[in-house]
């Protein structure tokens, strides 16, 4: 048995991640000693994000410490967690895990996402093959997910958990302070600037039609700041353009666009707006009815086909006229709502800590995309850890990978179309074939982007 708190030590590095990280380690009580650590990447969360995400949890900016990669097993040896927890980007994942897999009398290394995850995409699995447990949030994940694993033929343990983010029950609430339609802005959807420029459209024409109501633009992120996954058409930043401004027939003053913890704003929402983001969870949670942009589709691409069923969807005409929704009870308990009684996480976690002290873990390895060896090794951190990496291997992987990668990209785009070109309605949408110890070939959607 293991004597005094069970110790675990999250390992993240992006703003959702951490926020994630932090408030499953934070549910897990007095039981576990936990302590936070950031990787340094590219994205790196700002002091004000750093702030933001941890709104909620137990944790301060001051209990995170931010370290290099080759740190990382130094520390593990120092603090002998039980459980190093990987809330990082999955191909991050595929970087760290080894590193933690290696070491003598490893700790159990487990894994899991920040949000939405439907559908369950199997490079989300490859990129975390090398973890003893993958955690995941509602009774879909958990079954779509383990068809995929069967599927791979990789033996993953999954762990079902609710959204730290969540309150336990879907409950009504009444506040006559709540005045604010909140726009949840998501860094990849819609995609394009006309599209982005639409959205701003859409909420100008809200704000008018609501005009005793602020119209929030809530953004993840200021000019400057890194996030999860890259925003190219910043919607605060396009609102200030006068191509655009002009386009809406001028910025009306009550749509604004702000910043900070989610919580705040959605302690002031009458409404949540968005075309897909984990946001629509939070307000579900908490009685706040709520509105799915379906303008732009519906679909993988979309990262939104989760909801279908739950009744929330609505268009621009919707938007105006203030017609909000809330989720048909059928469709919460398969989806991020499940019965307390439903969750599975804490035993999972004892049983691999039992097991551990028992007789050790099993050695994990490496099985997917292969092809490369170390040169793809060194090619994947350096793109991962950007100038951060300073090693020569890394340095050199870019001269000899980047001009294989971009031919290669150039043929599987070929071969996509030349297989439309011939049988458009079977086209495949996420993997085509996976062969143990050879690479996926697959179309990159933003589903899968967002599961990483």
């Amino acid at each position: 048995m293991t004597q005094g708190p069970r110790r675990m030590l999250v390992v993240a590095d992006s703003d959702s991640y951490i926020k994630w990280g932090a408030a499953f380690a934070g549910q897990r009580g007095g039981e576990w000693h936990s302590s936070l650590v950031l990787v340094k990447t590219p994205v790196l969360p700002s002091a004000r994000q750093l702030d933001a995400a941890l709104t909620g949890t137990p944790f301060t900016a001051r209990d995170v410490r931010t370290i290099d990669i080759d740190d990382l097993a130094e520390l593990i040896q120092r603090e002998r967690p039980h459980i190093v927890l990987l809330a990082l980007r999955g191909p991050l994942v595929r970087v760290v895990a080894p590193i933690v897999a290696a070491m003598p009398g490893r700790p159990a290394i487990i894994s899991g996402f920040p949000g939405l995850t439907i559908p369950a995409e199997p490079k989300a699995i490859i990129y975390r093959e090398q973890c003893d447990m993958i955690v995941l949030h509602s009774t879909r994940e958990v079954r779509e997910f383990s068809a995929n694993a069967a599927q791979l033929g990789i033996g993953m343990r999954f762990a079902l958990a609710r959204l730290p983010f969540l309150d336990d029950v879907v409950r009504q609430r009444t506040r006559t302070d709540a005045n604010s339609i909140v726009f949840a802005v998501q860094a990849k959807v819609p995609a394009s600037r006309e599209e982005r420029v639409q959205v701003l459209a859409l909420l100008a024409d809200a704000a008018r039609a609501h005009s005793s109501r602020r119209v929030v633009v809530k953004t993840r992120a200021r000019r400057g700041e890194a996030q999860t996954h890259l925003e190219q058409f910043d919607l605060g930043h396009l609102l200030d353009q006068p191509d655009v401004s002009d386009s809406l027939g001028g910025v009306p003053e009550n749509l604004v666009v702000s910043d900070g913890p989610m919580a705040a704003h959605l302690s002031r929402a009458a409404a949540l707006v968005t075309v897909s983001s984990t946001a629509a969870l939070e307000a579900i949670a908490q009685g706040i009815p709520v509105l799915l942009l379906d303008d732009f589709g519906v679909g993988p691409q979309q990262i939104n086909t989760v909801f279908v069923g739950s009744g929330l969807f609505g268009n621009a005409a919707d938007l105006a006229r203030g017609d909000w929704r809330h989720p048909e009870p059928a469709w919460l308990d398969d989806n991020y709502f499940h019965p307390d009684q439903a969750s599975t996480v804490d035993d999972r976690l004892a049983d691999l800590v039992a097991r551990r002290a028992a007789r050790g873990l099993p050695a994990l390895e490496r099985r997917f995309n292969l092809t490369g060896g170390s040169l793809r090794r060194a090619f994947e951190r350096k793109r991962r850890l950007g100038h951060y990496d300073r090693s020569l291997s890394g340095a050199l992987s870019l001269v000899v990978a980047l001009p294989v990668r971009a031919v290669v990209r150039r043929a599987r785009r070929i071969a996509r179309r030349l297989q439309f070109a011939r049988s458009p309605s079977d086209t495949p949408k996420t993997v085509a074939s996976v062969a143990a110890g050879g690479d996926v070939l697959r179309r990159v959607t933003l589903a899968e982007e967002a599961a990483e």
